[in-house]
């Protein structure tokens, strides 16, 4: 046995599903591409890509110590079909990551774990651990890793993992083996790309984030685009679509951890019970989720919008207080669901 097999060993043992390595220097066309992605405009207001460029689009940059990359695959694959909520248009569709504990807090203890594994093993060695939070591009590195590879949705997916799974990474002073990176397997199928709402894939392999339902949920500021807001359908936090329809999911490898399974409250809740909720409300009701950190304005926005799309105007009283909601934002979106519920009703 190596030390690699040992890692490898360990890492499962402590929840993970997969283990690769690369060198921190293994994706040399990636600050192009960062580049052109950032130059075209496509990562709208998320300002936190354009900067530290240089590092998130070079990882040898941003650590020079380290040596390699150690890439890990932890499942949330949904015991439920996560497309079924769009057909209740007076429910709330919760991407499926965000319907239990924030998977930061506990993907970052898992890797801590297995660091603390290879530095016990080797005299001198240094680890960083990262989950979504620094700048790195985990989806890059995951493919140079031998773990999945971009599919046409731009996620990463697995022959032997599907789609379902959170990405962590350790960088590591220790020079391990790297393993051969994966390749496309998509083939000719464009199931993610037939599947998206809004068109956000300009191209197979490239996605326009201004357009991304997940994007205009989370990170978009600010009343969502008049032609954009019917395309939202019920989805008030990320959407599922592409990754739910992918054909590899049949590989889908079972989710370990209970903490992700999807709490009975968040699984296709009540539009008119969250049109309810105050600053409190909503921080009561989502701590140590990760919906929190979007906070109760943006969060209800969407969910106005949403009742807006639902056809149902029953929750017309539900839009009510919030037509003079004090954030401008909130109450632009209800007083256009107002609007476009009046119109279908009789």
């Amino acid at each position: 046995m190596t030390l690699k097999d040992d890692l490898t060993a360990f890492a499962q043992e402590a929840g993970f599903a997969k283990l690769g390595i690369c060198r921190p220097d293994a994706v040399p066309e990636l600050p192009g591409r960062l580049a052109s992605f950032v130059d075209q405009g496509m990562h709208g207001q998320m300002g936190w890509m354009a900067e530290r460029m240089q590092w998130r689009g070079a990882p040898d940059v941003l650590w020079p110590a380290a040596r390699s990359v150690i890439m890990l695959a932890e499942p949330y694959t949904p015991e439920h079909d996560p497309l079924a909520v769009l057909e209740q248009p007076d429910r709330a569709a919760i991407s499926v990551y965000a319907q239990n504990r924030d998977y930061h807090d506990v993907v970052k203890k898992r890797l801590k774990r297995v660091g603390r594994w290879l530095i016990e093993q080797v005299s001198g060695a240094e680890i960083k651990v990262f989950v979504d939070t620094a700048p790195v591009m985990e989806k890059p590195l995951g493919q140079a890793a031998g773990l999945g590879w971009q599919g046409k949705h731009t996620n990463l997916l697995g022959r032997d993992l599907g789609s379902w799974f959170f990405l962590g990474a350790i960088f590591t002073t220790v020079a391990l083996t790297p393993d051969t990176p994966e390749v496309s397997h998509c083939g000719s199928c464009t199931a993610c790309l037939d599947i998206c709402p809004t068109d956000a894939f300009p191209a197979p392999y490239r996605l326009d984030a201004r357009r991304c339902i997940s994007y205009l949920t989370i990170e978009h500021k600010g009343p969502v685009e008049p032609e954009l807001r019917a395309k939202l359908g019920n989805r008030i936090y990320g959407c599922d679509d592409c990754l739910a329809v992918c054909p590899w999911n049949k590989f889908a490898r079972e989710g370990r951890d209970a903490r992700y399974a999807a709490r009975d409250d968040l699984l296709s809740p009540p539009l008119a019970e969250l049109a309810t909720l105050d600053d409190a409300g909503f921080r009561a009701r989502f701590s140590g989720s990760p919906i929190k950190r979007i906070g109760r304005d943006r969060f209800v926005r969407n969910v106005a919008y949403a009742i807006g799309n639902s056809g149902d105007p029953s929750l017309l009283p539900a839009l009510a207080p919030l037509v003079d909601d004090p954030d401008e934002t909130v109450a632009d979106a209800a007083r256009w669901a107002t609007i476009v519920l009046k119109e279908v009703s009789p």
